[in-house]
């Protein structure tokens, strides 16, 4: 079966897309892995309005990818701050390789206004697709899709 033979109905990318594809879906997601944790802090920095915010953090809550835990500061009422959750945090490759794209393609002429460094070393992190079977990061030209377990013909 080929690509084209393959239908696109269950198809992962779209699934993730229907997700985290909006774009300030992604740009909470990003707040969230800085340490973003309460909603005014979100639409502060964000410069949204509360309803487009209030909407994508129930998605993302909905789907798995935040939680909310609650805090109550002295005087106030309870309230919720966002925190990823392990499947939340399952994005971040995704998002430091966005990331390293657009720092290669669309940073300023003085370089990206964020790095992400390894903490033990202070060096550059980089999104690299590697092998499973050991041979290291690979090129597109060494890699190839091919229907897996679930692949449906198209209609």
């Amino acid at each position: 079966m080929t690509w084209l033979e393959t239908s696109t109905e269950n198809c992962t990318v779209q699934r993730t897309l229907e997700l985290v594809g909006e774009k300030w879906s992604l740009l909470v997601l990003r707040d969230a892995m800085n340490g973003v944790r309460r909603f005014d802090d979100f639409r502060r920095h964000m410069g949204l309005s509360e309803a487009v915010l209030a909407d994508r953090l129930r998605k993302l809550v909905n789907a798995g990818i935040l939680e909310t835990v609650p805090y109550r500061e002295p005087g106030s009422r309870t309230r919720h701050e966002y925190r990823l959750t392990p499947k939340g945090w399952d994005l971040w490759p995704a998002m430091v390789a966005l990331k390293q794209w657009g720092d290669r393609y669309t940073a300023d002429i003085e370089g990206p206004p964020l790095e992400v460094r390894h903490r033990d070393c202070g060096e550059v992190v980089e999104a690299v697709i590697v092998c499973e079977g050991g041979h290291g990061a690979l090129t597109p030209r060494q890699a190839y899709t091919c229907p897996g377990a679930a692949a449906r013909t198209a209609h």
